[in-house]
């Protein structure tokens, strides 16, 4: 069965996934990762889903440009997040030039070899 997937709001989670140490970078994002713990409660969110975040930062552009990537961004997890991403976990895509500028399908290829490779990582980590 698939997890549910949902959206990250709070700046604090933000954070709390930048600072949790699992980070993989590629040409075209960023990817950063948490373990939400068991006794972890978020108010109206399941305990097993995962919770996904896309940034992109002034750097990359203007808002046009932001915002674009953010959708590609969105797109992509849309169709690699329910299959790659691990329950209980928090994901923070940050787009780089490549996400704006690069072909679709390579933006697809860094994102699943991130989150495979991220869930390696945490797997390791338990």
């Amino acid at each position: 069965m698939q997890p549910i997937v949902t959206a990250i709001k709070r700046r604090a989670d933000f954070v709390s996934a930048s600072k949790s140490g699992f980070k993989f970078v590629k040409p075209s994002l960023v990817v950063q990762s948490r373990l939400r713990k068991e006794d972890e409660n978020i108010q109206g969110v399941e305990r097993s889903c995962v919770r996904i975040g896309f940034t992109a930062t002034k750097t990359l552009g203007n808002a046009v440009i932001r915002n674009r990537t953010k959708r590609r961004m969105r797109a992509a997890a849309a169709k690699l997040v329910p299959q790659w991403g691990m329950s209980q976990c928090d994901y923070v895509f940050i787009g780089r030039s490549q996400a704006f500028k690069g072909p679709y399908d390579d933006l697809i290829r860094d994102m699943k070899h991130a989150l495979k490779r991220l869930a390696e990582l945490m797997k390791e980590s338990d």
